[in-house]
């Protein structure tokens, strides 16, 4: 492959944001790369690294009024892309380089059919009438894998599936053929099964299109599952650069060694519980379905069964995973346990029945049971301090505290989730996604709860991060004994945590157990496929 010519080359790029030449941040440090006629090039590396900023340098998205590039060049066909006019640069996006961006809602337009947009791309780049482009535009999104394309083409996007859209994306991506293709997180926010299916497409139509593909991704799991050769970045530098064989057994940077050392490893110790204590938590055929009502009357018609009778049983100290893609109803059970969604059945805490309770009866019992949710931005308010955020519990749930002792417990609880005292006085966004997220579990821990439920706490973390917040998770377990309800579509996250696991398929639990057990010796199809999807090899 490498006796060819490039493809596209990349030549000592630097790329800097600001909006004048006087007040530059510079982003991207001497970057230097090519990519072949047919190569798959991963481009790896954490938030912040350049990555993205690169790629997207290729065909020049960046908001051209504040974006300098002070050195360096990018050659495809023997022509400079950073040179081009505006309108040369247009011709080359979607024809020669195309590419699809991580969340396709946002980069689909509302207000126009997919079939309106995607024709629009082969009228602009290939010059056909409206009738033809409909053609190959239904016979694209058939090799895509969507259903009955032929009336989804006249669908807008908010009618369509995650994975449709994305596949969608890929077909517009696809339209011109284009030599080269950029795919910018393609799958982050997609569940397990459909992110195999999207990566298996991608492989396909690869070779079918004989193009190159530029994978820009912090998941190295999908790296060594579809890319030839990888590129690590950090801080904005390319501190290496290897083959998938290489980099996975001989990484020769620190920094690509520490990327590896980050996928989850089993946290969980050996159980021991007490054969006559009461479970902390019980739920007995719960129910939570939601009414579709239609018709001038508006009579309800069917039911949404989001959790049709599901039982657990958790105990003191330990972790329950509950393992779902989107849809399974895994957070509803979640808001249900919680009595944050009306649902029927028994629900037993400490083998009093929480069931009935109004509100007013709930507020004393909320201390024992806490939330810690997926994204701590928006869970953490903006316009409070980190004190003010963790003395808000206090002050509700112990008001003998006088000031001073307040202070003294949020001192250390911060000091326990591994963040400094002074910290205190900052707002959240002063913070990066990790220390947010570290701050989001002080905030439940400080009340000494018996019971967390953690909703996806760690999917919108780098590998890094991830695996430190769950190491911090399995700390404060031991030394507080806390119990742990692990929602997550991460297989390998609730491996590493989770003492059992119940695993969820359209409201219903199909199958329950010990983790080691469950993934070692899976007895449902379902469980099977989320296994095969999630800890892929290649």
């Amino acid at each position: 492959m490498d006796k060819q010519p490039p493809l596209l080359s990349i030549q000592n790029l630097e790329v800097a944001f600001g909006l004048s030449d006087d007040a530059l941040t510079q982003v991207v440090h001497g970057v230097s790369f090519d990519i072949y006629p047919g190569q798959k090039l991963a481009l790896v590396g954490e938030s912040g690294s350049g990555k993205s900023v690169t790629a997207l340098s290729i065909l020049r998205l960046h908001e051209a009024r504040q974006t300098r590039y002070p050195r360096g060049k990018i050659l495809f066909n023997d022509k400079d892309l950073l040179r081009c006019s505006e309108s040369e640069i247009r011709q080359v996006r979607g024809q020669d380089i195309a590419i699809i961006f991580q969340e396709p809602m946002t980069a689909l337009n509302p207000l126009y059919t997919i079939g309106d947009q995607l024709t629009e791309m082969l009228s602009l780049h290939r010059g056909m009438d409206k009738q033809a482009a409909r053609k190959v535009v239904i016979d694209l999104l058939d090799r895509t894998g969507i259903i009955e394309p032929g009336k989804r083409i006249d669908a807008y996007p908010h009618m369509l599936s995650g994975g449709q859209r994305q596949r969608v994306m890929i077909a517009m991506a696809l339209a011109c053929e284009p030599k080269l293709l950029i795919a910018d997180e393609p799958t982050t926010a997609l569940d397990v099964t459909i992110q195999a299916q999207i990566i298996e497409l991608l492989e396909d139509l690869q070779k079918e299109f004989s193009m190159a593909v530029l994978m820009i991704t912090h998941d190295l799991n999908m790296v060594k599952r579809f890319a030839d050769d990888v590129c690590v970045m950090k801080d904005g530098y390319l501190v290496e650069q290897n083959s998938i064989d290489e980099l996975f057994t001989h990484p020769q940077h620190e920094y690509t060694r520490q990327l590896l050392d980050s996928q989850p490893e089993t946290l969980v110790t050996e159980l021991q519980i007490d054969a006559d204590a009461t479970p902390l938590l019980q739920a007995q055929e719960l129910r939570c379905y939601f009414p579709v009502k239609a018709g001038f009357f508006n009579r309800r018609i069917a039911d949404i069964k989001a959790v049709d009778d599901v039982s657990l049983t958790l105990h003191a100290g330990e972790t329950l995973g509950i393992v779902g893609e989107s849809g399974s109803g895994k957070s509803t059970l979640g808001m249900c346990l919680l009595r944050l969604q009306e649902c029927s059945g028994k629900i037993l805490l400490n083998g009093k029945d929480i069931t009935a309770l109004n509100q007013r009866q709930l507020r004393p019992l909320r201390r024992n049971i806490q939330v810690v949710f997926q994204d701590p931005f928006s869970s953490l308010s903006p316009r409070m301090t980190i004190r003010q955020i963790i003395e808000e519990g206090l002050i509700i749930h112990f008001p003998e505290l006088d000031a001073k002792q307040r202070e003294e417990k949020i001192i250390h609880v911060l000091e326990e989730v591994g963040l400094e005292a002074e910290m205190m006085l900052r707002y959240p966004h002063e913070f990066s996604g990790g220390q947010r997220q570290r701050i989001a579990i002080a905030r439940v821990v400080v009340l000494e709860p018996e019971l967390i439920l953690l909703d996806e706490p760690t999917s919108a973390l780098d590998v890094s991060v991830q695996k430190q917040v769950l190491t911090l998770l399995r700390k404060l377990q031991q030394k507080h004994h806390i119990s742990y309800l692990f929602i997550t579509h991460d297989l390998r996250v609730i491996r590493a945590m989770a003492h059992n696991v119940i695993i969820m398929h359209n409201g219903k639990v199909v199958e329950r157990g010990a983790t080691e057990k469950l993934f070692n010796a899976p007895e449902q199809d379902y469980t099977r496929t989320l296994l095969q999807a999630s800890l892929y090899t290649k």
